[in-house]
């Protein structure tokens, strides 16, 4: 029964990050609430998973030190406020193992992103774009902002298997 708590709770973070990465690519927005409940989710799950003291301490700092970095990158204007919480929020779940991995692949689903974007606001896509669905059509619009939240799950999904709450499950099975 425990062992269907833990996967339960484990299954917030996918959930919640997927929730966002959908939002921010239809609204450009990722809703304070989801990032909040990845946060306050985390603690349950890394007590259910057996995280100890220092496990969930460390797991903090690396949550903070994503706040602050995501609040420098929307202080130069790179992401949005909603990134920059997504990103902490999901760091805090990522552990020293995962760190490494969830940085690498949200930059490069970044620059793919970016990539992507570009070529559907370029004038051979966009005039196929804007006939689509209206979230499709901001998306193509030139100058419009970046849904980096579609990147940062690309990123947190990658590294989850790495993340700490994953490698305790696996270590106690």
């Amino acid at each position: 029964m425990l062992h269907l708590l833990q996967i339960a709770l484990l299954f917030v973070f996918p959930a919640l990050v997927i929730v966002g990465a959908m939002r921010d690519a239809v609204s450009f927005t990722i809703p304070n609430w989801i990032s909040i409940a990845l946060a306050v989710a985390f603690f349950p799950a890394a007590l259910a998973m057996g995280a100890d003291a220092g496990q969930i301490g460390l797991a903090v700092l690396i949550g903070l030190g994503a706040l602050v970095a995501g609040m420098g990158m929307f202080a130069v204007g790179w992401i949005g406020g909603g990134d920059a919480k997504l990103f902490a929020a999901a760091g805090l779940w990522m552990g020293l193992g995962a760190l490494l991995p969830y940085l690498l692949v949200t930059a490069l689903a970044g620059g793919a992103l970016a990539v992507m974007l570009l070529a559907l606001r370029s004038v051979w896509l966009r005039p196929l774009a804007v006939r689509g669905p209206g979230w499709i059509g901001r998306l193509a619009t030139p100058g419009e902002n970046v849904p980096y939240g579609i990147a940062i799950a690309f990123g947190a999904l990658a590294a989850f298997p790495e993340s700490l709450l994953s490698t305790l499950l696996r270590a106690a099975s």
